[in-house]
């Protein structure tokens, strides 16, 4: 292993790079915009949601109710009646129809139990999901108010939101995407870098030149999971914490150490998957087959503790594991060395694993 040969090597594979405008439009838009999008036009509670009220009572106690539903959980209500709100829903105009039926407020004083009915469009399933519960608590809200009367609760819950005070869900959506684009794009562009070597035929001269298979394997893995680190610490710093407003908890370099473990791995692991693919639409198949469960099964959407306790166990092997349980430490709650260094450690291990077992299917590629 030559240093000046690695070097050499890492900087015609960044030169590669610079004349694949496709590839950086991709760099660009995992760590610009895609983060802008997650953090903003995806939230995952009720945000705007568009609702009718057909007020068959037009009592004070309806018109509170409708008064109640605002931004920026809701739309302005829109009053309608029975005969509309089967065609504003068919149109997809409403995703919620709430109907207050005659004698509501003089059935409710009357120590009855009237009845609401909500339509809800069950195929805008992020809003409908929740929705419904919003629409309940607002109703029993309005509706205690007006009347003065409260069920006795035995126990008063005292509720505190540690490392997310405000529940905002973009803080989350913002941080996971970059956790995710790290994982996809260090894959991506090492990958790619063997194929195009394949494509333009300039894998025959990499062989007749006093280079070995590591040196060659060596300054893929630095030349584009360098890229990926730099522009990981690039988006934390000016789109995350400056465009986005979200606050990162902990230490920066400790999270950067951390990707720089993880590149490792997957760099290794996007060589690994081009000598098995044949060519780019080939890679991109695999590529499908590899990130899902990567990205789904690793606790970056659901915590593992839910997941079968054998999948627990399988995924211990994966490198994205180790990494979302460091970066959630490090940038949710502030964790630092003394909390991290066993996940540290694993992405060390499965990073070595991962490049010695890659090289041998490299030098194999390249006889």
């Amino acid at each position: 292993m030559r240093p000046r040969h690695v070097l050499y090597l890492a900087v015609k594979e960044l030169r590669g790079l610079v004349r694949d405008p496709l590839l950086l439009a991709l760099v660009f838009y995992a760590f610009t915009l895609d983060i802008y999008s997650h953090a903003t036009a995806m939230p995952e509670t009720l945000n705007r949601a568009t609702i009718g009220i057909v007020d068959e009572d037009a009592s004070p106690l309806s018109r509170r109710i409708a008064d109640a539903f605002l931004s920026p959980y809701f739309v302005t209500p829109d009053q309608i009646d029975m005969a509309e709100m089967d065609a504003r829903m068919d149109a997809g105009i409403d995703t919620f129809s709430l109907v207050i039926p005659p004698d509501f407020q003089s059935d409710l004083v009357a120590g009855a139990r009237p009845e609401l009915q909500l339509n809800v469009d069950a195929t805008r399933v992020s809003q409908a999901f929740t929705g419904a519960g919003y629409v309940q608590a607002i109703v029993d809200q309005e509706v205690t108010g007006w009347t003065g009367r409260q069920a006795a609760v035995p126990v008063d819950l005292a509720l505190r939101a540690r490392f997310n005070p405000a529940l905002d869900p973009g803080w989350f959506g913002a941080l996971t995407a970059v956790i995710s684009a790290v994982t996809m794009l260090s894959i991506i562009l090492s990958g790619a870098a063997l194929i195009r070597e394949r494509e333009h035929g300039t894998v025959e001269h990499l062989l007749v030149m006093p280079v070995s298979a590591a040196e060659i394997m060596t300054s893929k893995v630095l030349s584009m999971g360098g890229v990926v680190l730099v522009a990981a610490g690039l988006s934390l710093t000016f789109m995350v914490q400056g465009v986005l407003g979200v606050p990162v908890a902990g230490s920066l370099t400790l999270f950067l150490v951390g990707v720089a473990l993880h590149l490792f791995a997957t760099t290794s692991l996007g060589i690994l998957l081009a000598t098995i693919s044949g060519s780019m639409p080939q890679f991109a198949m695999l590529l499908l087959l590899v990130l899902l469960p990567l990205e789904i099964l690793s606790g970056g959407m659901t915590p593992r503790e839910s997941m079968p306790e054998a999948v627990q166990y399988i995924m211990l092997a994966a490198p994205n594991t180790h990494f979302i349980a460091l970066a959630q430490a490090v940038l949710f709650r502030g964790a630092g060395l003394a909390v991290v260094w066993p996940q540290l450690l694993a992405l060390a291990v499965i990073g070595s694993v991962m490049f010695a077992f890659a090289l041998r299917r490299f030098r194999g590629f390249l006889r």
